[in-house]
């Protein structure tokens, strides 16, 4: 795991630049640093090492030197396409090296080859030409910016800020947004003029003309197959079991997250790594240290857990903000962030679960129930009346039940709707956010509502929100996070199955449940998602943390942004118990923190 930076331009103190680059993002390789500076380019790598620890620094270069690569992350299958690539001559016994000559063989194919997790930037002297790609769920970010003069790309976005080109100025547009999905759902972000490269994509930067082109080399696409349930329990088991050891493979230790849920749980049942790591919290049903001690114990590992207080997650909620770069309202990224300081006090590379409920059918709203099964134009009566009702937790649902998908789903973790953006924004000038989701419907419109939902999620949920979380808290802690869900092999066995083998009478994960019963060794295998469960919703109603988010809301610019008198009102309601605003005031109080960290400290 690394971090990369790179820069097109003809200025004349690249190289004091890209190394001041680098300097913002060396937490996440602090073992090595690699430079390549000429007319028109800058390229910097901060290394990680993992694999080839005395060979791998980079840039690497092919035989005659005209080709260069930087490079974030892992080809799990390296060691097989070195095997298609014996007529090249290998220096190290890196995967990056087997990029670099898998690059000089298929081109622009390259990424269809390969399978793990990687952001890279090859620099092609001879066609004049970088050529940068992102895997294919987008596990490892890759930023990119342009203005007149000079295009900036990496891994973070705060490596930027230190070139003097850099406009830094925020994209009001994406406030509605981030509001609804309770994350930046777009590929434009919250620094104006920087944008995400998709997972799945790969960008071509002209180096003399400065012209960048994007183009898709993977879509996620479902299938359908006429086998057996138990047969596809059986492809799941060796699939999994194949990802696994391909995730395992490491020149250094690797350890595992583990919840109560079955996905840690079954990572680490087939791992079995000799080190575990859990946190929890002191109100006892926050916490999940007890169920992952019996499952350590059950296997005879090592689960190693600390229980944070209120206090410790409300000191570090700036440094969260700022390894982010951007906001996020779940609050699983802070529990996050304590879980990898806790594992990178002993190893530099942990499993984690993320993309199981994505791929195999997770979340409850899924699964179709009593009301969800009545014809439309029922639902939609019912809607109507709904609508001239107060709103609360029931009439939403009813409104919401009585819409089409296309009309009503944008996010599995939905925090403002539509009509309340008005009440807690001071500005309608906002990015709709049928908008942006309505391209994914459109190319998934043949498909049945549960893909499309799959397809939404994957592409928002997944990839800009829980897989980004996972990566800039556990680097910024120096520790490499491998996903073995996310995987592309696994996916392809995931979007076979049936609905029936997804979610099933108030089942998710129906089919992964019974593979995973297979090895874990305690009843994880049964147990509904809690995700990272985190007591916010207790915390803002004791006095400390309700005055710092009052004050937080009464500060300049809050009041430029929100409207004052509402978030005011939302307070003071979920303090009294009068209603659970959490997650609306979870969401603008992030907001602001991070604004804090970028536009106002730094």
């Amino acid at each position: 795991m690394c971090g990369i930076n790179g820069i097109v331009s003809k200025d004349k103190n690249k190289e004091k630049l890209i190394r001041d680059m680098n300097d913002k993002i060396i937490h996440r390789g602090p073992d090595a640093e690699g430079i390549y500076v000429d007319k028109d380019v800058a390229l910097g790598q901060r290394r990680l090492s993992i694999i080839d620890l005395a060979g791998g620094n980079q840039p690497i270069y092919n035989k005659d030197k005209s080709i260069l690569i930087i490079y974030n992350g892992e080809v799990y299958n390296y060691k097989e396409l070195k095997k298609e690539l014996s007529e090249y001559e290998f220096q190290t016994e890196s995967d990056t090296e087997v990029i670099l000559h898998g690059y000089e063989k298929w081109g622009h194919d390259l990424p269809k080859k390969l399978r793990g997790m990687f952001a890279y930037a090859i620099y092609d002297k001879n066609k004049n030409e970088i050529f940068i790609s992102r895997d294919h769920f987008g596990i490892k970010p890759l930023y990119y910016y342009q203005n007149d003069d000079v295009i900036l790309f990496g891994s973070e976005i705060k490596s930027f800020l230190v070139h003097p080109k850099f406009v830094k100025e925020l994209n009001k547009k994406l406030l509605g947004p981030y509001l609804t999905f309770s994350f930046t759902p777009t590929d434009e972000t919250f620094f104006k003029n920087v944008y995400r490269l998709p997972g799945g994509h790969s960008m071509t930067i002209d180096v003399k003309n400065k012209k960048i082109n994007i183009e898709r080399y993977y879509k996620v696409e479902f299938g359908t197959t006429n086998e057996s349930f138990d047969t596809m329990v059986d492809e799941i088991s060796r699939v999994m079991d194949e990802s696994v050891k391909h995730h395992l493979i490491s020149d250094v230790e690797v350890g595992s997250f583990l919840s109560s849920g079955v996905d840690s749980s079954y990572l680490v049942s087939l791992a079995k790594p000799d080190k575990t790591y859990t946190i929890g919290f002191d109100l006892a049903k926050y916490s999940e240290i007890d169920y992952a001690k019996d499952l350590t114990d059950k296997l005879n590992i090592k689960n190693i857990s600390e229980k944070i207080s209120k206090e410790e997650y409300m000191k570090a909620i700036p440094d969260v903000y700022y390894h982010m770069d951007e906001p996020t309202a779940d609050g699983c990224a802070i529990a996050v962030y304590f879980l990898s300081r806790l594992a990178s006090k002993d190893v530099k590379v942990v499993l984690s679960g993320e993309g199981a409920d994505e791929f195999f059918g997770g979340y409850n709203s899924y699964d179709d129930n009593f009301y969800t099964k009545l014809p439309l134009f029922i639902r939609k009566a019912m809607a109507s009346i709904c609508n001239i009702l107060p709103k609360n937790k029931i009439t939403r649902y009813i409104i919401r039940r009585g819409k089409s998908l296309e009309e009503s789903y944008v996010s599995i973790n939905r925090t403002y709707y539509d009509d309340e953006l008005s009440d807690v924004l001071n500005s309608n000038d906002y990015i709709n956010n049928k908008d942006i989701v309505k391209d994914v419907y459109n190319e998934y419109s043949e498909y049945d509502k549960l893909n499309k939902m799959l397809a939404i999620d994957i592409r928002y949920w997944l990839s800009n929100n829980i897989l980004n979380i996972v990566d800039k808290m556990t680097m910024a802690h120096s520790i490499e996070s491998r996903v073995p869900f996310t995987d592309i092999d696994v996916f392809k066995v995931s979007s076979l199955l049936p609905r029936k083998y997804k979610v099933s009478d108030g089942v998710t994960k129906v089919a992964l449940r019974n593979a995973a019963k297979r090895v874990i060794p305690n009843d994880a295998y049964k147990k509904k998602k809690l995700g990272f469960p985190v007591p916010i919703r207790e915390w803002i109603r004791e006095d400390d943390f309700y005055k710092e988010i009052k004050n937080t809301f009464n500060t300049d610019i809050s009041k430029e942004l929100f409207n004052n008198e509402y978030l005011l009102k939302i307070l003071d309601e979920h303090k009294d118990r009068k209603k659970d605003n959490y997650r609306k005031i979870w969401a603008v109080y992030s907001f602001l923190k991070w604004y804090d960290e970028y536009f106002v400290k730094r």
